[in-house]
């Protein structure tokens, strides 16, 4: 799907619809393609529009064409910084957002890992991915009682003011964070599986990420 269409109020829409402002859109654009890698963050959301994302936020990562690794301590750093700026979790902790370096969108099976190990301990989350020529997937998961899933439309809501582009800010905030790793793009494609989630099962940071959760009573995981 083409994330084309305009959004031409700022009343929402009637079928949940993930939406981008203009900035935060140009801003994952240029992220996107930037590097030649796969390339991760977290979409940052007012208190009363959550599915609404204004600024897409990167952590110190390892990147490869097909995998991301987030870097522990960047990650729990990211997390006290938008605590301290009185932000809830729901606001920053909840749109997982990642790029695919070629045209298709669809999450793979490591991101499909990563999405339920990662995320199923929220009240709710979303996955989002964009990939080249504008194709993008997004797809919203409920945790709580039954649960269920909901694949929504991604539209840029240019309703809102354009606060420009920043390249410079964006490319220092791409070359602190982003580490690509220089691999053959076949060996990565056959690897895929066994390097496993983005999000590493050892990574000391999902304690971190587990105390952002929405249900305080949720212990912990443990090793």
């Amino acid at each position: 799907m083409k994330t084309t269409k305009i959004i031409g109020s700022r009343s929402r829409p009637s079928t949940p619809t993930l939406r981008f402002s203009p900035t935060a859109w140009a801003k994952l654009l240029f992220l996107r393609d930037y590097g030649r890698t796969e390339i991760g963050g977290f979409g940052i959301s007012p208190a009363d529009d959550l599915l609404y994302v204004d600024d897409v936020r990167l952590v110190k990562q390892t990147c490869s064409w097909v995998h991301v690794a987030f870097d522990d301590t960047s990650v729990a750093e990211f997390f006290d910084e938008q605590v301290d700026a009185g932000r809830q979790p729901e606001q920053f902790a909840r749109i997982w957002v990642h790029t695919h370096p070629g045209d298709c969108a669809q999450p793979s099976a490591v991101d499909e890992k990563t999405f339920t190990r990662v995320f199923g301990r929220s009240a709710w989350a979303l996955m989002f991915i964009l990939a080249k020529r504008g194709q993008c997937f997004a797809r919203l998961r409920f945790n709580d009682g039954p649960g269920g899933e909901l694949v929504l439309p991604a539209d840029v809501d240019y309703s809102r003011s354009f606060l420009g582009c920043d390249h410079q800010m964006w490319e220092q905030e791409y070359l602190t964070n982003v580490s690509p790793q220089q691999t053959n793009l076949v060996a990565s494609r056959l690897s895929e599986s066994a390097n496993g989630s983005p999000f590493d099962e050892e990574d000391e940071w999902l304690d971190s990420w587990f105390d952002y959760t929405d249900d305080g009573d949720n212990e912990k995981e443990t090793a």
